[in-house]
């Protein structure tokens, strides 16, 4: 089996812009295709790092060109394997703040440790805001992020988030597919906390949205409550920030076509693919999956429905920008 790459824009062609000279980019290893097409889009080379491991497993860092003095951009999704991505990001944060670089920004495509992003039973933890505590205390002074969990994250850091939308490049995406001329579209959000996501993209489609309004009896566990909205004989784009198990975006589709719906079809920014999720959404009533490249897939979970957009074009355009201390909002401007 096998998946669509729908490149949004030509990820290969450099921006032309003011010099970058003085700005390095360096990437872990969790997502190296991404960094390598956000360098092309830069025109610079990925800085050269090394991280390897010890015998026993723990993570060796070392940065093999000089950063002292540089802006130095580093490239991460704390994505699976999670741990292992994060201690990464921490030991190279701590390596770049004793190489004497100027001004570190972490560039986090997929921010992990973000579900629990508030204390809703005794004795649980807010990991969303220890993650960001450590970032923060390794060495970082700018964290730029891509469809955070809960916008409330933002305010876990004490320093200058830049928090980046996918949806517009999934609008256009869909723009160009001829979903705006289409009178029998609507957008349709999961649950009632993405109500905002669906709204922005239903306004860049020109087309009413409907919200899900759904029950977890347990985590990775969803029950249909109701559905708000006219879908019936319609064509649904269901948007989420992530697919995870699938089993939130298979259930709700499935709830459409039983109730009259004529297509649905699933997009995202983070293609989380746990467990089974490839296998639960190709199998599924979806007849299409559309999901940015922040977390690498890999070929065993890749899938005929799938088709995927690079993010890299938005990245590059806003590491570029805040290295020229240009705004990074204009970047959305028609995005709300």
């Amino acid at each position: 089996m096998g998946s669509t790459v729908a490149e949004n824009q030509e990820v290969g062609r450099p921006i032309e812009s003011r010099s970058l000279e003085g700005m390095k980019l360096f990437a872990g290893n969790s997502n190296r295709e991404l960094a390598s097409k956000v360098a092309a889009r830069l025109g610079i080379q990925l800085g050269r790092l090394t991280s390897t491991k010890f015998a026993d497993g723990e993570i060796r860092v070392l940065v093999d060109e000089s950063a002292r003095g540089n802006d130095v951009f580093l490239l991460q999704s704390t994505c699976a394997p999670t741990n292992d991505n994060c201690m990464e990001l921490f030991i190279m944060l701590d390596a770049f703040r004793r190489a004497s670089a100027r001004r570190i920004t972490v560039v986090v495509p997929y921010y992990g440790y973000a579900r629990q992003d508030k204390k809703v039973k005794p004795r649980e933890p807010i990991t969303a805001r220890l993650v960001a505590d450590i970032i923060q205390m390794s060495g970082a002074d700018r964290v730029v992020a891509v469809d955070l969990h809960a916008d409330q994250i933002q305010g876990f850091f004490n320093i200058a988030v830049d928090h980046l939308y996918g949806g517009p490049i999934i609008g256009d995406y869909f723009v160009r597919q001829g979903l705006r001329e289409d009178p029998n579209v609507v957008v349709v959000s999961p649950d009632v906390a993405g109500v905002g996501r669906a709204k922005a993209l239903a306004d860049r489609l020109r087309c009413p949205f409907v919200v899900i309004a759904k029950r977890r009896p347990a985590p990775n566990k969803v029950e249909v409550v109701e559905i708000v909205g006219d879908f019936v004989g319609k064509k649904c784009v269901m948007i989420d920030d992530m697919i995870d198990t699938g089993g939130s975006i298979v259930t709700g589709a499935q709830a459409l076509m039983d109730r009259g719906a004529r297509e649905v079809i699933a997009c995202c920014t983070h293609p989380v693919f746990s467990m089974d999720a490839s296998v639960r959404l190709e199998g599924s009533c979806i007849s299409k999956v559309v999901s940015l490249d922040t977390i690498p897939i890999p070929e065993s979970k890749q899938f005929e429905k799938l088709t995927t957009l690079s993010v890299a074009p938005l990245l590059a355009d806003a590491i570029r920008r805040i290295y020229l201390n240009e705004s990074v909002s204009e970047l959305f401007h028609d995005w709300r």
